[in-house]
C-alpha cells in the first residue's frame, strides 16, 4: 500500500432536485450543495429540476448518466414518507451496489439535531455501475448536514484512511 498522500482528485458532480413545487428561483437545498461542491474544489456539471414522479425521476438519472461525464450524482428531495415521496423506491430499482452506511450515518447525525424526527428521513446512497448517486432529504438543513459530515470527506481523494474516490478505478473490475 503506497503511505504517500493522494493528490485531490476533482470530480465532475451532478445535482438533481426532486420536487412538484421547487424552481430556479426557489431552490434553497440546490443552491446548498451547489455552493458546497464548488468551494470543495468539484465541478458542478449541471443542476436539473424533476417532478416528484417515478418515471420521470428515473428518465433525469438515465440522461445523466448517459452523457458519461458525471461521477456523482446528488439528489434533494422525495425521500419522506408522503405519497409522493418516491426516491428511495427508484434509485432501490436502478442502483447496482447500495451503500447502506450512508443512511445510517446521515440520519445518526440527523437525530443529534432533530431526535427520533430522523427516522422519517429515508436517504440512501448507492452506485449505479460507476456514478456514484446520494439522495438527500429536501431541507437546505438536511443537504447542508449530508454535505459538511459525510460526503465532502468521502469524495476528498486526501481524506484518510480511506475514501469512495479511491475506488473509482476499481468499481468495473
Amino acid at each position: 500500500m503506497n503511505n504517500e498522500q493522494q493528490p485531490f482528485k476533482s470530480l465532475n458532480i451532478s445535482v438533481l432536485i426532486i420536487s412538484d413545487t421547487r424552481t430556479v428561483s426557489s431552490d434553497k437545498s440546490g443552491k446548498v450543495l451547489e455552493d458546497r461542491i464548488k468551494r470543495s474544489g468539484h465541478s458542478l456539471v449541471s443542476k436539473l429540476f424533476v417532478k416528484d414522479d417515478p418515471t420521470l425521476i428515473k428518465e433525469k438519472i438515465f440522461k445523466i448518466l448517459n452523457e458519461k461525464c458525471t461521477h456523482v450524482i446528488i439528489s434533494s428531495g422525495g425521500t419522506g414518507l408522503t405519497g409522493r415521496d418516491s426516491t428511495p423506491e427508484v434509485l432501490k430499482e436502478i442502483i447496482t451496489k447500495e451503500i447502506p452506511g450512508f443512511g445510517e450515518i446521515f440520519r445518526n447525525i440527523s437525530f443529534k439535531k432533530i431526535g427520533t424526527s430522523s427516522l422519517q428521513s429515508r436517504a440512501i446512497a448507492g452506485l449505479i455501475n460507476k456514478t456514484f448517486i446520494f439522495a438527500l432529504p429536501g431541507s437546505p438543513s438536511a443537504c447542508k448536514d449530508a454535505w459538511d459530515e459525510i460526503i465532502k470527506f468521502q469524495l476528498n481523494s486526501t481524506t484518510k484512511p480511506c475514501n469512495l474516490v479511491e475506488l473509482m478505478p476499481r468499481l468495473d473490475e
